[in-house]
């Protein structure tokens, strides 16, 4: 009986969690995955909730309603094409497939294309939020074919995270929009996320501070009024608070080694495939310090053939120095949301994605892990220049910078000159500096370049006009 409103494939933690959430905004859902055991466990865990669970892909098929909306949470990859080509030959023209994971966009271009070939919408869609939010309410990010989007539309703004900007959920453009948006975010997020490790570094190391005592700062910074707070802010807050059961801090005792999924890295690869290509010197660095950070074996091998300096105590003013290390931690936040919008902008301009930035900014507010106080400033700026191309030259941003650009310096370099790196930080300092210089030394690289090369040159008195050659050597 075509009675479910709704499927999902794949019941991993998102998937189930994301199946719940339609449910409990009256949607029946049909579940299924290729494991059977799955299927009726959950169907089982769940037995006052509207779940169908079928036993093979064409049953799950036959109990939707049409147009069927089938949301895929399988990995991303090969099992997401073999699920696609499961579906398709089941499948009737209008029907809509999301994939609901974390897909480089170029593969849901390939996907869309072959899925409109048939007949049949397809849709890639980032889901942030983790656990928590896809049970409760996420941010999503969909890209697809825009009538098909209304379609889903009501459900999907019903199951989004909520703020006082509107359901996080928004349609970002055709084919691979969704995705590429959502990666970006990811992008973004491995920059913040780096931002905030480097600042508790230097608290613990520069200014001697314990976890706790970091917790407390961060806490603080939290609060409604402070520019800086976010979700971030707010759960390192509570993560350096946790106690062992020694009573000392548990993250103290967490191995130094940060994994990732590969999101961050798709994000740089796209920074370098535009053309021109995108400066995202903060985000870059922040998948750099994961990696490195990976080598630990060597790292403690280099530490006693190389070892660092003893770092000598902090006698200055420490609430001063807290103060700058906070402004610090603002103005490279800021870079790195300027630099990831950049990027947005300029994949859409490649594509003609037609993306908001606004909307962008606008759904991050609630349920992904970047919402931040921040974004509500970012959407002024947006509101008062649409086609912005850097959050830097919105005049608020950059009085703001400008304000706090001292403390950023005297941050960076306390750490560089005690020996502790800050390699986000100070790639965010970097970025300012050269993105506000009228002229760059790259007049000599460009110069060798020809000297070696044959490469060309332009001349600056005439840098519209032909390249010209020079026998420097």
């Amino acid at each position: 009986m075509s009675n479910c409103e709704w499927g999902v494939i794949g019941l991993g933690v998102m998937g189930e969690n994301l199946a719940l959430n339609l449910e409990s905004h009256g949607f029946p859902v049909a579940v299924w995955t290729r494991n059977q055991d799955t299927v009726q466990s959950i169907v089982k865990k769940h037995s006052g909730v509207k779940f169908t669970g079928a036993k093979t892909m064409a049953d799950f098929v036959k109990s939707l309603a049409r147009p069927r909306r089938i949301l895929l949470m399988v990995k991303a990859g090969g099992p997401v094409d073999s699920t696609m080509e499961g579906l398709k030959p089941l499948l009737e023209k209008g029907d809509i497939v999301i994939d609901g994971g974390n897909s480089w966009f170029e593969d849901t271009q390939r996907r869309d294309k072959d899925y409109t070939a048939a007949g049949l919408n397809f849709f890639g869609m980032g889901v942030s939020g983790g656990e928590t939010g896809a049970r409760f309410g996420p941010s999503m990010m969909p890209g697809g074919n825009k009538e098909a989007y209304e379609h889903a539309r009501p459900a999907l703004e019903a199951i989004s995270a909520k703020t006082d900007s509107g359901p996080c959920v928004t349609y970002c453009g055709p084919d691979g929009a969704g995705h590429c948006v959502k990666m970006v975010h990811n992008g973004i997020e491995y920059a913040d996320m780096q931002l905030i490790a480097e600042v508790y570094d230097v608290m613990g190391r520069c200014l001697g501070m314990g976890a706790f005592e970091i917790a407390d700062v961060f806490q603080k910074w939290n609060s409604d009024t402070d520019p800086i707070a976010s979700y971030l802010i707010e759960i390192t807050g509570q993560i350096l608070a946790v106690k062992d059961t020694d009573g000392a801090p548990l993250v103290d005792k967490v191995l130094d080694t940060a994994e990732q999924k590969g999101t961050g890295l798709w994000t740089n690869r796209l920074a370098l495939m535009m053309s021109p290509s995108v400066p995202i010197p903060t985000i870059a660095a922040a998948v750099d310090s994961r990696v490195l950070s990976s080598k630990r074996n060597e790292r403690i091998e280099a530490s006693k053939i190389i070892p660092a300096a003893p770092i000598p105590e902090f006698t200055g003013d420490k609430a001063a120095m807290i103060g700058a290390i906070h402004d610090a931690l603002l103005a490279a936040k800021i870079c790195c949301y300027a630099q990831g919008m950049y990027l947005i902008q300029s994949a859409s301009d490649h594509y003609n994605w037609n993306v908001s930035m606004k909307e962008s900014a606008r759904i991050w507010k609630g349920g992904c892990i970047i919402r931040a106080k921040l974004l509500d400033a970012i959407m002024k700026a947006y509101d008062r220049r649409l086609d912005l191309p850097n959050l830097l030259l919105d005049e608020s941003f950059a009085s703001q910078v400008r304000e706090i650009a001292p403390a950023w310096r005297q941050v960076v370099c306390l750490a560089q000159n005690m020996g502790i790196p800050v390699p986000a930080m100070s790639s965010s300092l970097a970025y300012y500096d050269a993105y506000r210089t009228a002229r760059l030394p790259q007049n000599l690289t460009q110069a060798q370049r020809d000297a070696f090369g044959a490469h060309t040159f332009q001349r600056l008195d005439d840098p519209d006009g032909p390249h010209a050659h020079h026998e420097w050597l």
